[in-house]
C-alpha cells in the first residue's frame, strides 16, 4: 500500500511539472485533506520538482511526503530572494509538517535586527527571541538565511559585525570597501540615513518593497 502512494504520488507531482514556469519559486505539497504537508523553494521549478521523481535514491521520510501528496501547488516569483522570503512565510504561518520532521527537530534559523543598538546589526539567530529586537523567518535552512543576509547586505549595506568589533573599529573593513557595509563603525553613515536603510530592509523583508 505503502509502495502504491509513493507512485501514485510520484505521478500527481510528474503531471505537474509540465505546467511550472522556468524560474524560481516555491512550491506546496497538499495531502487528502487540501493541507499543506511541506514547503519548498528552487531557483528553478521544473528541476527541483522533477529531482522528487527522478532520483535514484530518496530518504525515507521524503517518500513517505511523497505517499501523502495529493496536489501540488506553486507560485512564481521574480528572483531566488523572494523566493526564500515567501518560503519561510509560508513555513511560519502553516508550520507543515514534513517541513519539521525533515529537520530532525533542529530549530530553524531567524534573521535578527538588533533594534537594541542604534545602529541595527543583521546576523543568523536561533534560540529565544526577545522582544527588543526584529525576527524574520523561519528559514528552511541555515544556508537561505545567510543568502538572504548576503542579499541584503548587498542592497542595503547593513552591519554583520559584532558589537564588539564595531565598537573598536577605527577604519572601514573590507565589507565598506566592496560595498557590502555603509560602515556606521567609522561614521561613514549617521544614525538617521543608517536607520533609513533598516527600514528599507525591513519592508523588503515583510514584501512591501
Amino acid at each position: 500500500m505503502i509502495m502504491k502512494n509513493f507512485e501514485q504520488g510520484k505521478q500527481i507531482i510528474k503531471n505537474i511539472i509540465q505546467f511550472l514556469p522556468n524560474g524560481p519559486g516555491v512550491y506546496k505539497m497538499l495531502d487528502d485533506k487540501n493541507a499543506i504537508i511541506y514547503v519548498g523553494k528552487a531557483k528553478n521549478l521544473p528541476n527541483r520538482i522533477n529531482s522528487y521523481i527522478s532520483a535514484s535514491y530518496l530518504p525515507i521520510r521524503t517518500e513517505r511526503m511523497i505517499s501523502s501528496t495529493k496536489n501540488l501547488e506553486f507560485i512564481a516569483t521574480q528572483n531566488e530572494a523572494e523566493a526564500l522570503l515567501l518560503e519561510a512565510n509560508l513555513i511560519k504561518k502553516n508550520q507543515p509538517r514534513y517541513n519539521i520532521l525533515l529537520k530532525d527537530d533542529k530549530s530553524f534559523p531567524y534573521i535578527q535586527l538588533t533594534k537594541s543598538h542604534k545602529f541595527p546589526q543583521l546576523t543568523k539567530f536561533r534560540g529565544k527571541q526577545n522582544k527588543n529586537d526584529i525576527f524574520f523567518g523561519p528559514f528552511a535552512s541555515p544556508s537561505s538565511a545567510s543568502w538572504t543576509i548576503k542579499t541584503l547586505q548587498k542592497v542595503f549595506l547593513l552591519r554583520v559585525c559584532d558589537d564588539s568589533i564595531f565598537n573598536n573599529r577605527k577604519r572601514p573593513c573590507i565589507l565598506y570597501q566592496i560595498k557590502r557595509c555603509s560602515a556606521p563603525c567609522t561614521n561613514q553613515i549617521n544614525e538617521k540615513d543608517y536607520n533609513n536603510l533598516v527600514l528599507d530592509s525591513i519592508n523588503f523583508l515583510n514584501g512591501k518593497s
